[in-house]
């Protein structure tokens, strides 16, 4: 059997080490491949960083990038998905193929507004009930992983 394109998820400047921890980990479980995108909000070697990836480091493969079009001209071909708040289509109804970029903004602000208005096609929310504002962004990026992990058949033989 071919081995399957791995997921990617892109994370444009992150700032709470804790969350960026438990996304390696979640991208060490699915084998998904991380990109830490422009200025960090802490070292990586940061001991909450680490702490929320526990001993699955080696299990993660970690790129950095200087900015956003950095990674896109590394991957002429890569089909970038955004995520916000803001968007129409929620999660569910991206139509997801293996080998997606899927992309997260910094916690306190998400995604710039005018990267989101050039990809309105390609962006998707997660819908959230009653007054609260935003979901943890570990969290979130689990969510919209698994439902690409699953619309792609990928959790059939786990």
């Amino acid at each position: 059997m071919a081995e399957k394109t791995p997921f990617h998820i892109v994370l444009i400047e992150p700032e709470i080490p804790p969350n960026t921890g438990n996304i390696a980990r979640l991208c060490g479980a699915t084998g998904t491949v991380l990109h830490l995108v422009g200025k960090l909000g802490f070292s990586t070697d940061d001991r909450y960083l680490k702490r929320a990836g526990l001993d699955y480091w080696s299990e993660v493969e970690i790129h950095y990038w200087d900015d956003l079009a950095a990674l896109q001209h590394a991957y002429p071909e890569g089909r970038f998905i955004y995520t916000s708040k803001k968007a129409e289509k929620t999660h569910v109804e991206a139509a997801f193929k293996e080998g997606d970029f899927i992309v997260f903004g910094k916690e306190t602000v998400g995604l710039p507004e005018e990267l989101i208005e050039a990809n309105r096609e390609n962006t998707v929310r997660i819908p959230i009930f009653g007054k609260v504002r935003s979901l943890n962004l570990s969290t979130s990026a689990g969510i919209v992983l698994y439902e690409a992990l699953r619309q792609t058949g990928r959790l059939e033989r786990c």
